[in-house]
């Protein structure tokens, strides 16, 4: 049980952001950059590369976008050190000054004019005394109330909305009167449940924000004449499961906000939020686009159930999955954080769920590894709007 004395062990960083993990990455600008970024990520060990497809002949609000999501996930409390590699020096110097408003270490290297081998060479030793200052940090004694903590639910069965999903909204319950900052999102999988979300909103401001929100996706199906979401919502894997319509699917994802918590405030694609509460992020559905959106706004847990099985994973944010369905327990068992299928088999109740599953945040937070940190999945996908130039 946690309560507002309940401490954690973390990392607290120059602007008093805590984080819970110590990383030094090396992050590409665009996609030019992504051979030298992972060369310099293999000469100096302790360092992480974070390649992506993106970054070239972007523009308006989709560049803006872009630079967000690098700034945030270099800003992320996660984050001790960044290197910056682009292409060109301007947009990477742009990104350099976004991360240095944290006041952590951050560098920039532009390859034009220097080509990989003498860029390579300069990062790689700037890099190495990074690692080895973020090696001397310590962790400190921390409050619950500095814990961010995101969620997304994935490959969501009949056991999602039962089990998975009303276990975090316990956990999210619990987290919220105690000044914790917490985000759900999946804009698309709200629908039809989006009056459920709109009635939970603290205010008529926080309302208004969030209908804007859904509007403006909605508006977008319209405007692409898509009468539906066939094969994309609900998925294959979704209707294998049993949810058979969009709204189904939306009962189940509201489950993860509980039954006590006020939606205090919405952010746009990887914005971060300005005081504690819930937030509701406008966000794609796909698993590693919204956790890779969540890092970059600041969260530093997450949660994400999953019915089916989804194997997602982050390079920056810790992933633990959760799962109330045994058959995805029996034959994934590697990539399932915490099983809460007693719960469905009447051997455990919710309250004792949520409270199972924040132990496992708590020792995550602590320095544990979740499954996927373990198997090495570090998958990072920018949000796209529109094409490039």
């Amino acid at each position: 049980m946690i309560t507002k004395d309940t401490t954690f062990l973390g990392y607290r960083r120059e602007n008093g952001r805590v984080g819970v993990r110590n990383h030094v990455i090396i992050l590409p600008l665009d996609d030019l950059s992504n051979a030298a970024c992972e060369a310099v990520a293999n000469n100096i060990k302790g360092t992480m590369a974070i390649p992506h497809p993106y970054g070239r002949l972007q523009f308006g609000a989709d560049l803006d976008l872009h630079f967000r999501t690098l700034i945030g996930a270099g800003s992320n409390p996660n984050v001790a050190a960044v290197v910056v590699i682009g292409i060109e020096n301007g947009w990477t110097q742009k990104v350099v000054e976004g991360i240095a408003a944290t006041g952590k270490p951050v560098i920039g290297f532009g390859i034009e004019r220097h080509g990989d081998h003498e860029t390579i060479m300069k990062a790689s030793k700037v890099a190495r005394e990074y690692v080895q200052w973020a090696s001397e940090k310590q962790r400190e004694v921390c409050n619950i109330k500095e814990l961010w903590v995101s969620t997304k639910c994935g490959e969501s069965d009949t056991t999602s909305g039962c089990g998975s999903n009303p276990t975090v909204g316990n956990a999210f319950d619990k987290l919220h009167p105690l000044g914790a900052t917490l985000v759900f999102g999946e804009t698309t999988e709200i629908t039809g449940g989006e009056k459920f979300v709109a009635a939970r909103c603290a205010n008529d401001e926080v309302r208004a924000k969030f209908m804007f929100m859904f509007d403006r996706y909605q508006e977008v199906i319209d405007r692409h004449k898509t009468s539906d979401l066939s094969d994309s919502q609900p998925t294959k894997g979704n209707i294998e499961g049993g949810l058979t319509t969009i709204e189904e699917k939306a009962m189940g994802n509201i489950q993860k906000i509980g039954k006590k918590c006020t939606v205090d405030g919405v952010l746009d694609k990887a914005e971060t939020p300005t005081h504690p509460g819930l937030w509701f992020m406008d966000s794609s559905s796909a698993a590693a686009e919204m956790v890779t959106l969540c890092a970059a706004a600041g969260y530093v847990v997450h949660f994400f159930p999953t019915g089916q099985g989804n194997i997602i994973g982050n390079p920056i944010l810790p992933v633990i999955k959760l799962s109330a369905n045994p058959r995805t327990v029996r034959t994934m068992s590697e990539h399932i954080d915490f099983d809460c299928s007693p719960l469905l088999q009447r051997e455990m109740n919710l309250d004792e769920a949520g409270d199972k599953l924040l132990d496992v945040m708590l020792a995550t937070a602590n320095g544990r590894l979740t499954d996927a940190e373990a198997l090495g999945h570090r998958e990072f996908v920018l949000t796209r709007l529109y094409e490039s130039a």
